[in-house]
């Protein structure tokens, strides 16, 4: 990674994100590829999933934030529970709709879309949180709180030390990539702060560094899913994705 802060001025970090993921997406994630560019297997991401399994009732609504092209996490809740996934790069969620038919699936910044009160039973934020501005991410993370049904769990992958800058040729390619995160112990201190209880906490290898990775709940008893879908936001603001869903608004 490049070493300093990028001055705000002359960086779009929205821009960098998604016209970055746009140009790695079939480096980072190959069409049948059974592991990522970092070496993070199927397997693993089906440990850390394992608890909405164990926990969530089947037919949950359950959230993907940053869920990239559908595979492999959105691909494994779809089978149980009902997912929408929201990613800020178009080419992503052109992947995520073709492998992933049955799914919703939103092209969107996820600072900038809205769900009703206690929509979800889940929501996954998976590798995705650390590339949204920092001055941005509390407020996220109390968005998710309120996204959530008493009970809910949510599942998210932090910095483990704190680092904001971008990466020029990341992955090899023309692409340069922008990251944003504070230290593990602040991420604590927001989770717990918003009334999240943390269930479980982990590092997680990634070449020579790590990633802290937190499974916390909304306090309460999670309650089989209603028959119909989440409550449907009452407008959309014009400019979103026409394929969204009612469930989905802009900011």
């Amino acid at each position: 990674m490049a070493d300093g802060a990028p001055e705000e001025s002359a960086l779009d970090p929205k821009r960098v994100v998604r016209e970055g993921w746009n140009r790695v997406s079939t480096i980072y994630r190959p069409p049948g590829a059974t592991a990522d560019a970092f070496d993070h297997t199927n397997a693993d991401y089906r440990e850390w999933l394992a608890p909405f399994f164990r926990r969530l009732p089947p037919g949950t609504e359950v959230l993907d934030l940053g869920c990239g092209c559908g595979v492999p996490e959105a691909q494994m809740l779809s089978a149980r529970f009902r997912l929408t996934g929201v990613d800020i790069s178009d080419v992503q969620i052109e992947r995520a709709r073709g492998l992933l038919p049955e799914g919703r699936f939103v092209r969107a910044d996820m600072t900038r879309v809205a769900f009703p009160t206690e929509s979800f039973g889940g929501v996954v934020c998976l590798y995705a949180l650390i590339h949204v501005p920092l001055a941005e991410q509390p407020r996220l993370l109390s968005d998710i709180y309120r996204w959530l049904r008493p009970g809910g769990l949510f599942l998210v992958t932090t910095g483990a030390s704190a680092w904001t800058g971008v990466e020029e040729g990341w992955l090899g390619s023309n692409a340069k990539m922008y990251w944003s995160h504070a230290d593990e112990r602040t991420y604590e201190q927001w989770l717990r702060d918003r009334g999240f209880r943390t269930l479980h906490r982990s590092l997680v290898a990634e070449g020579g560094t790590h990633h802290a990775l937190f499974l916390v709940q909304r306090p309460g008893v999670i309650e089989p899913p209603p028959p119909v879908a989440a409550a449907p936001a009452t407008a959309r603001a014009p400019g979103t994705d026409p394929r969204a869903g009612s469930a989905v608004l802009a900011k």
